[in-house]
């Protein structure tokens, strides 16, 4: 009986990670210069705006402002991409036209980004607002 129990607790902790786990990219495609798309095996698909990339790139980055101590990213609405290269079995790097290029997109992180887009946007705007800051470039003088 015990062994019974055992089993079934065994089972219900690898649904439970299998559950926790994104599922698989199936395809990215580079809609240069102003998206990517992915699609995993579970069906889902998302377009994903070059903007938003480079808002959320995974990598540090000189080009950010510190502002009371939060890093923002801002002024990066019209920002390109310009390639894009794997990056073993598990991600890929993207280059986009401010030269931005340092920080690998694992698939797992595309999944999560595409998941939250709407919300994580939100966030973005809200951020941009409460420092005065906006999502156009800064007019060169």
């Amino acid at each position: 009986m015990a062994a019974a129990m055992g089993a079934a607790v065994v089972r219900r902790l690898h649904a439970a990670q299998a559950q926790a786990q994104p599922p698989r990219l199936t395809k990215l495609a580079l809609r240069a210069p102003k998206s990517v798309e992915v699609e995993f095996e579970d069906g889902s698909s998302f377009h994903l705006p070059a903007e938003f990339l480079r808002v959320y790139s995974p990598a540090a980055d000189s080009k950010i402002r510190s502002v009371a101590g939060e890093k923002v990213i801002f002024g990066r609405r019209h920002v390109g991409i310009m390639s894009a290269e794997s990056v073993g079995n598990y991600g890929v790097r993207i280059l986009f036209d401010d030269l931005h290029k340092t920080g690998i997109f694992t698939w797992d992180y595309l999944h999560h980004l595409g998941s939250n887009k709407f919300g994580l946007m939100r966030s973005y705007i809200t951020t941009l607002k409460k420092h005065g800051l906006t999502r156009d470039p800064q007019r060169r003088k």
